[in-house]
Parts: C-alpha cells; sequence; structure tokens
C-alpha cells in the first residue's frame, strides 16, 4: 500500500527521490542526457554578479531558465551578448537547438531578434499576460 502526502515545504531528500527516478527512468527510455549547467554572469565594477543567464545544456539542447539584466543596463544588447555566448558553448557541447520562455513582451522581442521563434504560448499565465515558449536551431542539422 502506498500513501500520498501533500506539502509546501518538501524535504531536499524527498525532491531527490523523484530527480533521481525521473533521471533514471529518461535515461533507460532515451539515453542519458548529459546535462551540464551554464551560466554568463554581468559583474559590477567590484566583481559582485548583478545579473546574467543561468540554464543548462542536454539531449543536444540549450535552455536558458533564467536571465536577468538590471533595468540600468538594458536597452545595450547585454541580453543578446550573453546569449550569443551561451550559445557559441551550447554548440561547442553538441547542441543542435535552443529553447527559451518568457511572459513579458520586452524580454520576447529581444529573444525574437536574436533569431528565436515562439513555438508554443500559455494564454493568461500570469493572467493578462501569455507565457510564449521560444526554440532557435543552433547548428544545421545533419544531412
Amino acid at each position: 500500500m502506498v500513501e500520498l502526502s501533500l506539502t509546501d515545504k518538501p524535504f531536499e531528500s524527498d525532491l531527490a527521490a523523484i530527480s533521481s527516478g525521473l533521471t533514471d527512468f529518461n535515461a533507460a527510455d532515451v539515453g542519458p542526457s548529459g546535462r551540464r549547467p551554464l551560466a554568463v554572469f554581468i559583474h559590477d565594477a567590484t566583481g559582485n554578479a548583478i545579473g546574467g543567464m543561468s540554464g543548462y545544456t542536454g539531449w543536444g539542447w540549450l535552455f536558458t531558465q533564467w536571465l536577468f539584466v538590471p533595468e540600468s543596463l538594458r536597452g545595450q544588447g547585454i541580453a543578446g551578448k550573453m546569449l550569443d555566448m551561451a550559445e557559441a558553448e551550447a554548440i561547442a557541447r553538441g547542441c543542435h537547438g535552443a529553447w527559451i520562455d518568457t511572459f513579458n513582451p520586452q524580454a520576447l522581442r529581444a529573444y525574437q531578434r536574436q533569431g528565436y521563434q515562439v513555438f508554443g504560448e500559455l494564454p493568461d499565465f500570469p493572467v493578462g499576460r501569455s507565457r510564449s515558449f521560444l526554440q532557435k536551431q543552433l547548428v544545421d542539422p545533419a544531412p
């Protein structure tokens, strides 16, 4: 017999059970992901991180999970430069594609300028906005 429980304060060990179980299942199903973290940081004059992007590569894809540019630095192409750096590293790691999501209209336009194309949307996530999912081909598929 099993028991289900609901919590808003999960233990790290319990989350690890889900993560390792799913990782093992996926590796057996489609092969290991080769997942590796990837980050690009923006540092201030004193060397402190004040923004950047964080994500990972796996199964031939770059996923940008977080991207933040401080207000005072926006409009200077920094997001594009960070994505360029991350994409170059992803290609070096053997990735063929990249994806990202956002519900911010300015970020959506920035990603589209970077060559990302919308492949899906969730309306009203959050209410009044749409969450857009974007992808970009990094290298031509092998013939």
